[in-house]
């Protein structure tokens, strides 16, 4: 057996292994899982340890990097989708369509104007920057997201973050696509363009998502036969299928496949709340985010500590700073006036907008689609905010959810 391959499982066993322990060793601590396996990560790329021939840098990889970044963001939207128990109405989800209608865009505006004025990235990279960097992440907000299905149906806060995770990766892809046209086409027509990419890829998305979910419920709650009827078997592996088919079929008839998990998700949910087997799907479906986790911001870490960083500028710090630290927290609550959170819970489903993986997956798919101009700079600075939100959000998110949950102010007003 080969050397690399030994370090290989060595590693994975290792990986697995504190998968399983840290969310209870880090329990009621100002600690999260990610903040530890990143700074693990980073601690691994600084020593001299590395196989000789491995390369770590996810610019040499950026396939590979959007295929593992595009697998965690799945699972982690179908288990959103499935805790998601409200009845879709304006008034239960409101302070989610604000967040999406105000804060996503302006953010993304806001962190494009910075991009192309401050760190002089062209416009069509500065957009990519904005889009990869506006959406809150449901792969690393564990903590601050409804536990389970059927907990925390009352909890605006962790509702509002459960949905805006699931909902705003979606959302943004029509940005992404259109700095992607800003890079291959010298001049877009945005009519077309707002026509085929935005409204009829949300449109297919949905539809996509409601028909796929209905079926996925009726196989696991309504067939007839015994032998077929999912729900009666203890096998969350049909928490994959929620994730995997959706968006395959989606992608597919060029609809948005982010959009179709997370509504199938909902359907599957709506089709029976009651079930048992909800349970079931959602520790098997935690249990596969845990073990995500730890590799994913282990790598990261890796890539940060062996070079990824290397030429980062003050402005960049800056920039990821800004965008997790003043963009996030000021547009969330401005979004937030007059919606049914309290003044304290809406500063915190403000503040917590955890950015993670799907800034990873973004970029990454970005880059692999056009030429970007500063890709380094974009690398840079999205690594940083990554790391700035895990570290900000890993160390508040505990302290200030028992405190909003203690007082009841987390419900709605």
């Amino acid at each position: 057996m080969g050397t690399m391959l030994i370090a290989v499982l060595g590693a994975a066993g290792v990986l697995a292994l504190l998968a399983a322990v840290l969310p209870r060793i880090l329990k009621n601590r100002p600690l999260s899982m990610p903040l530890v396996m990143l700074v693990v990560g980073i601690i691994l790329g600084l020593l001299p340890i590395m196989p000789h021939g491995a390369d770590v840098d996810p610019r040499l990889h950026l396939d590979a990097v959007q295929r593992f970044a595009e697998f965690g963001l799945l699972l982690a939207l179908a288990s959103a989708g499935l805790k998601s128990d409200r009845v879709l109405s304006w008034r239960g989800w409101r302070s989610t369509m604000r967040l999406l209608a105000i804060t996503l865009p302006l953010s993304i505006a806001m962190i494009a104007v910075l991009g192309w004025w401050a760190a002089g990235l062209a416009p069509a990279a500065a957009l990519l920057l904005g889009a990869a960097l506006s959406p809150t992440d449901p792969v690393l907000a564990s903590d601050v997201q409804v536990p389970a299905p059927g907990a925390s149906k009352d909890n605006e806060v962790r509702f509002t973050l459960t949905t805006e995770a699931g909902l705003n990766d979606a959302c943004a892809m029509p940005f992404v696509l259109a700095a992607v046209a800003l890079v291959e086409t010298p001049a877009v027509d945005w009519g077309r363009f707002v026509l085929l990419d935005v409204v009829v890829r949300i449109g297919l998305g949905v539809l996509v998502g409601v028909i796929c979910g209905g079926l996925l419920g009726w196989l696991m709650f309504r067939v007839s036969h015994d032998q077929v009827r999912l729900s009666e078997y203890s096998d969350g592996l049909a928490i994959v299928a929620i994730a995997a088919l959706p968006y395959a079929l989606a992608e597919f008839v060029h609809g948005l496949g982010f959009l179709a998990v997370f509504v199938a998700a909902v359907t599957v949910r709506y089709s029976e709340r009651s079930h048992g087997y909800h349970q079931i799907l959602h520790q098997f479906g935690e249990q596969l985010e845990r073990l995500y986790v730890v590799i994913a911001l282990a790598g990261l870490g890796v890539a940060i500590g062996d070079g990824l960083l290397t030429g980062v500028r003050l402005v960049e710090v800056l920039i990821a700073g800004f965008a997790v630290l003043v963009a996030r927290p000021l547009l969330g609550w401005l979004a937030l006036l007059g919606a049914p959170a309290k003044k304290p819970a809406a500063a915190a489903i403000a503040f917590f907008g955890v950015r993670g993986i799907g800034s990873i997956y973004y970029l990454s798919f970005a880059l692999g689609m056009a030429s970007f101009s500063g890709q380094d700079s974009l690398w840079r600075i999205t690594a940083l905010t990554v790391t700035a939100s895990v570290v900000v959000h890993g160390v508040a998110s505990g302290p200030i959810m028992q405190w909003l949950e203690r007082r009841g102010i987390h419900r709605p007003a």
